[in-house]
């Protein structure tokens, strides 16, 4: 696994993701709008990976999906706690805690890790089948 550039890819994937969650409460279409904006990063994560998946696996690397998630998520988590806890959760009278051990922080995770695992077994296996055939 080219680690490096997992993690650059991850910090990219986590700065998309960020400017979405925060544009949605410029947009109010629900009552709740912490609401909205979790079902708007929920939704932006899926197309977010997978072209992050595709610019990872693009020079021929073989690493298996869950590794190049992991390291997606591993760096997202990381950039939330140093930049996104402070910055934006904290003034709103949040913290590290509530936001780690909230459910749908980890159905994110589980988002970002099973879409790379899925860009993995239907693009990356699939050609690697092909170029032995």
């Amino acid at each position: 696994m080219k680690t490096s550039r997992a993690i650059l890819i991850g910090a990219g994937i986590w700065a998309l993701a960020v400017s979405f969650y925060v544009l949605s409460y410029q947009v109010p279409i629900l009552e709740n709008p912490d609401h909205q904006a979790n079902l708007v990063l929920s939704a932006a994560v899926i197309p977010l990976v997978w072209l992050g998946a595709h610019l990872y696996y693009r020079k021929g690397s073989a690493s298996h999906g869950l590794k190049i998630g992991g390291a997606f998520f591993l760096t997202a988590a990381l950039l939330d706690a140093a930049i996104t806890v402070p910055l934006l959760v904290i003034p709103n009278g949040g913290n590290h805690y509530a936001f780690f051990t909230d459910p749908g922080f980890w159905a994110i995770a589980a988002e970002m890790i099973a879409t790379a695992v899925l860009y993995y077994a239907l693009v990356v296996i699939r050609n690697t089948k092909s170029v032995k055939a």
